[in-house]
């Protein structure tokens, strides 16, 4: 009996479709551009996780993620306001739960990569092409949390958006972000077999 022969495509997982989540039965919510901006904030209608980009980084399979808002300002066309690594994403939920449930403000340092070559672990979309971050500012409020960001190297703080800090939303955007990980792990999983048959060919 011959086996199905290993596969080198990955499989495709239409995260942006899986995880696109409506904000419009909550409190309303608002994407801020940068602090000199002449544009008003923009409302948030939905939010999606959307897998940017699969690749390697120093012999290791690595991936980027976008967190997208829709809004009808813009046709509800996806907009990417943070960008990140797929260590990211568990970490982020936590604090923000933490943030949500304490009220208590919570700041998550972005530890860089280690290694020869510096990466991006996260970046952010709403102040420019994409400014790096070392750390995230979570402010909870009465219906909302801040999401803010240190930028740069010096002590510049800029908010980015809010999200809702009601229990529904938060049940809802752990749901939505446990599934992404998963994926996430499964997609990091192909790419590492496929680069071990890959190997085991050229061998």
């Amino acid at each position: 009996m011959i086996g199905n022969p290993p596969t080198t495509t990955l499989k495709d997982r239409n995260l942006e479709q899986a995880t696109i989540m409506s904000l419009k039965r909550e409190p309303a919510c608002f994407a801020f551009l940068c602090s000199g901006a002449i544009l008003p904030p923009m409302p948030i209608d939905a939010i999606n996780l959307d897998l940017a980009s699969a690749d390697y980084f120093e012999g290791r399979a690595s991936l980027w993620t976008t967190l997208e808002v829709r809004s009808t300002a813009m046709d509800e066309r996806p907009t990417a306001v943070l960008g990140f690594d797929e260590a990211f994403l568990r970490p982020f939920t936590r604090a923000l739960i933490e943030a949500a449930t304490t009220r208590v403000a919570y700041r998550m340092s972005i530890v860089p990569t280690p290694g020869k070559i510096e990466r991006c672990r996260v970046v952010e979309y709403v102040t420019g092409p994409g400014t790096t971050l070392r750390e995230i500012i979570l402010t909870p409020h009465d219906n909302v949390i801040l999401v803010g960001a240190a930028v740069g190297d010096d002590d510049v703080e800029e908010t980015l958006f809010q999200l809702p800090r009601s229990d529904s939303f938060q049940r809802s955007f752990t749901k939505m972000t446990f599934q992404a990980d998963r994926a996430l792990r499964d997609t990091l999983a192909d790419m590492e077999r496929i680069a071990r048959d890959q190997s085991k060919d050229r061998g």
